[in-house]
């Protein structure tokens, strides 16, 4: 597809310094955007990915710590946004909690349900459902201001939302899917557009447990895999695309229309 062009648009990625949320980050600077880029706890992460952006000198990504968990810290971050560059156009909720915390076993030994311990469980849903809530409340008084704005909800197969052993992230991606289809409904008209985005399998991220069976981690997606079906999300060409979902390992340049899917489990 023919690049994006992003120059005067501000965004906000969630969970920025690695996996999935490292490639979009850079991959909006290098469009043209200028973007927020928050992480939880790591730091160091978060902010070699701005200095890997800012590399010519000129500031395009901004690196701050923002549990999306926390309304305050949400609030801070589309704060940050609008002090720093003047507006927010686009926000890609990212960050996320996978099954590491259940279990580092989760691949190959199935953790039931009623063995999760209820903190755990409560982090999980914290994160991958009440994060993008409370982050996209934040954002969405500035997009509607200026007319125009995306979210975008980073996502997962439906077949892992049922997948045996999955609790509570099988359950927390599936809430979020319902949130994507709802959130369009009630932003029709207004020129914001809600989506959710995938990458199509297990992707190399820091949701997947160290130590891999090296056969199962060949077989990994390369994160970048979602980097070109976010930007034509973003582009002028999805302008009245909102409530679907978009499975980046089925992504066609050529017709991109076609592998839109309505949003919800």
């Amino acid at each position: 597809m023919a690049s994006v062009d992003l120059a005067g648009k501000v965004a906000l990625v969630t969970g920025g310094g690695r996996g999935l949320g490292r490639e979009m980050v850079l991959a909006l600077a290098a469009a043209g955007a200028r973007v927020v880029a928050t992480a939880a706890r790591e730091a160091a992460e978060v902010e070699q990915v701005a200095l890997e952006a800012n590399g010519s000198g000129e500031e395009r990504v901004v690196a701050t710590l923002a549990d999306v968990a926390s309304e305050p810290n949400c609030r801070r971050a589309v704060e940050l946004a609008l002090e720093r560059f003047g507006r927010l156009d686009i926000l890609v909720n990212n960050a996320g909690r996978g099954m590491k915390y259940v279990s580092h076993d989760f691949l190959t030994q199935p953790t039931r349900f009623w063995e999760v311990e209820p903190e755990i469980w409560r982090m999980v849903i914290d994160t991958n459902v009440n994060g993008p809530f409370l982050m996209a409340r934040a954002a969405i008084p500035a997009m509607l201001r200026s007319g125009w704005g995306r979210v975008v909800n980073i996502s997962m197969n439906r077949e892992t939302m049922r997948r045996r052993g999955f609790s509570p992230y099988g359950p927390s991606k599936a809430a979020l899917e319902s949130e994507t289809l709802i959130w369009s409904q009630d932003l029709e008209g207004t020129g914001v557009t809600v989506n959710s985005l995938l990458p199509g399998g297990a992707t190399r991220t820091g949701m997947i447990p160290e130590g891999l069976d090296p056969a199962v981690a060949a077989g990994l997606l390369d994160p970048q895999i979602v980097v070109e079906p976010l930007l034509w999300l973003l582009s002028p060409a999805a302008d009245e695309v909102s409530g679907k979902r978009l499975d980046a390992s089925r992504w066609r340049a050529d017709d991109p229309l076609s592998t839109l899917e309505g949003a919800g489990c």
